[in-house]
């Protein structure tokens, strides 16, 4: 009876620096483990750094691409580049050319 009477009488003196301890833990661990913590911080980050690799594998096949189609624009055609669509597209040989066929090759 005695111990509950004492914890009586400091539970508001106990009160304050618990409530204070625990707000501040809450807001430490957010701060870490939260969506915008540091871990999720470092995580955005890392997918950043792997989007830009991405992006820039991205413009260099646009860059060749750009490059192929402007070999084939109508009032300047690259002629090795319109030869090289022409026997990919139509599988077409030119007449002094020995084909080669290896077995169990189907083109």
């Amino acid at each position: 009876m005695v111990i509950l009477e004492e914890m009586r009488r400091r539970a508001p003196a106990i009160l304050g620096p618990v409530l204070g301890i625990a707000v501040t833990a809450y807001f430490i661990y957010h701060a870490i483990e939260g969506d915008r913590g540091l871990v999720a911080g470092r995580e955005i980050t890392r997918e950043l750094a792997q989007a830009k690799q991405g992006l820039t594998a991205v413009e260099g096949e646009r860059d060749a691409l750009q490059h192929k189609v402007a070999g084939l624009e109508p009032d300047h055609v690259d002629p090795d580049l319109l030869d090289q669509q022409i026997r990919q597209n139509l599988d077409l040989v030119s007449p002094n050319e020995i084909v080669i066929l290896h077995p169990g090759e189907t083109h």
